[in-house]
């Protein structure tokens, strides 16, 4: 039997989950994302839930419908990158969630800043260094109150 109800290091019950958003319009790019996370990043984190998105105008509505938790976006995505959905997100979206967003090359980092990302990554996707990106994402969002009303 498993640790239902259990708190974990951070606070978060080990059988929570948290609702990622993976925004790319290439397939095998969600499904090096989902495969980089597993079922959850770090132990001190709850279970990731995925919510994959292909079009810009889907990862902006469901950002906005405050059923995600945290969003990794393809910067490379077309024809809306991930860096201008993000963009819009941070300045549109009332307590938009943390975003992490992965970009081409390493000196894309300073469009990624332009965009108000929380945390950077680079294609192509180091498992490790997302995985340890995200929990750390998840871990904030874990200590930001929730909305209410």
């Amino acid at each position: 039997m498993g640790n239902t109800g259990v708190e974990a290091p951070g606070g978060t019950s080990q059988d929570s989950t948290m609702r990622i958003l993976i925004f790319s319009d290439n397939a095998s790019v969600r499904e090096e994302v989902r495969l980089a996370i597993g079922r959850r990043p770090a132990a001190d984190v709850p279970k990731a839930e995925f919510v994959e998105c292909a079009t810009a105008p889907a990862a902006l509505k469901r950002l906005g419908d405050a059923a995600i938790d945290v969003a990794i976006l393809d910067g490379e995505a077309q024809p809306a990158g991930g860096m201008g959905v993000c963009r819009q997100a941070k300045d549109e979206i009332y307590r938009c969630p943390p975003i992490m967003v992965i970009v081409g090359r390493r000196d894309d980092g300073w469009l990624a800043t332009w965009s108000r990302a929380d945390r950077v990554t680079t294609h192509p996707i180091d498992p490790v260094a997302l995985a340890e990106s995200l929990a750390e994402l998840m871990r904030q969002r874990a200590q930001r109150p929730a909305v209410t009303g």
